[in-house]
């Protein structure tokens, strides 16, 4: 294995593993946030649900990073009064999911259904929340999905989940991600402290939109170095030049990501994620010049159904390959790191269960000495809970900002900067760390759905 192969924590700092102890706060979060509270599990508040319900807000005029966004605000009601919230719509549709949370949730105790709500993360069943593959009514397709006449056993993607389970279960996800946030506001604490993370703060690097042309990338990658981040990310558009005749868009790429590693010179942190867009010949050509112009990772390339067509080209090139954003469950990502197809666990946490299936996957990575990815890509909440598990992980490293960072943006709640050293500092609120602010979101509310 060549040197630029090998785990960039040596760059970073040895982690300090992922311990039983962090294993255990998985199995009983409540305890966990009793403990960090200084108090007894049993003298938690009254964290029964009372109320479920929905806030519909006009996002017409806001760039929706993600196409499926709906302007859905989760809210779930506690007897204490502590209110957890989700944006739904981050991944795939999630149609009526009032109807899914009145039986599934009401009456309920968060200290009963956190540990149990996604604990399989998808490797079986689980009891009472197990059913059709989206888990809403009617059952459903994975991403995109109409929220009826999902096939068995399929994901969306065209990849079946080798687990078995329910994943992915966006309704189950998004329960599973405010009750987190309900149990950090219970005791005061941030939900990645909750989750045993030490860090204050996240390295981030610019992620950039699909930009038409080769042009429009050398602007795009100045302005990021301007602004202070340590790095950014190509996603590759149209690959076409302004003037001239048509080209292969790999071909355009491969300009794009010449053009850029000499507008920010040799030591700026580079990555190409052109989401599974290539074919092996394709990544191949492109692979080998982001290995001689030493960017830092190669994401997504190829379709991720194509195992054996990622085996070949992770053996074929020196830089690490980021994948699994399309993946659904750990035994999925087993798979992939056995076969060594990938370098590097990449992760939404909608797909494999929310936090808890989320930090399941990275103690799987961290296990094999591999790092953890969570992609930041999205409105501000889907930002945060991305960010608790960059902050919890030990094996994790990078934030990524959505560039623009503006795009990310919305009225009601704080949004995302970094500071003047390129860092994304830890929220100090309780819970997830970003409350909603009712006044401002009153402004554009359509509706309370109840």
């Amino acid at each position: 294995m060549s040197e630029r192969r090998r785990s960039r924590r040596e760059f970073f700092g040895a982690s300090v593993g992922v311990t039983a102890a962090a294993a255990s706060v998985l199995a009983d979060p409540p305890h966990a946030a009793a403990q960090s509270a200084g108090v007894k599990r049993g003298d938690l508040p009254d964290l029964t649900i009372k109320e479920v319900k929905v806030y519909v807000a006009d996002v017409s005029g806001f760039r929706r990073l993600n196409s499926t966004e709906t302007g859905e605000i989760l809210s779930v009601v506690t007897n204490s009064g502590h209110e957890g919230n989700y944006t739904i719509g981050n991944r795939g549709l999630t149609p009526n999911w009032l109807e899914w949370a009145k039986p599934a949730l009401l009456g309920k105790n968060v200290i009963d259904l956190l540990p149990a709500i996604t604990a399989t993360t998808g490797t079986k069943e689980a009891f009472g929340f197990s059913g059709s593959r989206s888990g809403g009514p009617g059952g459903g397709g994975g991403r995109g999905g109409s929220g009826s006449g999902g096939a068995a056993g399929a994901t969306g993607f065209g990849l079946a989940n080798r687990g078995g389970g329910t994943w992915p279960n966006y309704y189950t996800a998004a329960a599973e991600i405010c009750m987190w946030d309900i149990l950090g506001k219970a005791v005061n604490r941030p939900i990645y402290k909750l989750l045993g993370g030490t860090k204050d703060r996240v390295m981030a690097y610019a992620s950039s939109q699909h930009l038409p042309n080769v042009e429009d990338y050398i602007a795009d990658v100045l302005s990021a170095k301007e602004q202070g981040y340590k790095g950014y990310k190509i996603h590759p558009g149209g690959g076409q030049r302004k003037t001239g005749s048509p080209i292969p868009a790999y071909v355009g790429h491969i300009e794009e990501i010449k053009t850029i590693r000499k507008a920010v010179g040799d030591d700026f942190v580079l990555a190409h994620d052109p989401v599974q867009r290539y074919n092996l010949f394709e990544a191949l050509k492109v692979g080998r010049v982001l290995d001689d112009l030493n960017y830092a990772w190669f994401e997504d390339p190829l379709p991720t159904t194509d195992l054996e067509g990622l085996v070949e080209l992770n053996h074929a090139l020196d830089l690490p390959l980021h994948v699994g954003e399309f993946l659904f469950s750990i035994s999925d990502f087993a798979e992939y790191i056995r076969r060594g197809a990938l370098d590097v666990a990449r992760l939404i946490a909608d797909n494999v269960g929310g936090i808890s299936g989320s930090m399941r996957v990275g103690m799987l990575a961290d296990a094999f000495n591999l790092e953890c990815t969570p992609h930041n890509w999205g409105n501000p909440t889907d930002l945060a809970v991305h960010f608790h598990l960059e902050l919890a992980m030990p094996n994790a490293y990078w934030f990524e900002m959505p560039h623009p960072v503006t795009a990310a943006d919305r009225p009601y709640q704080e949004n995302f900067r970094i500071d003047k050293e390129g860092y994304v500092l830890a929220p100090a609120e309780p819970g997830l760390g970003y409350p909603i602010h009712r006044d401002a979101l009153d402004k554009i509310m359509k509706r309370i759905d109840r």
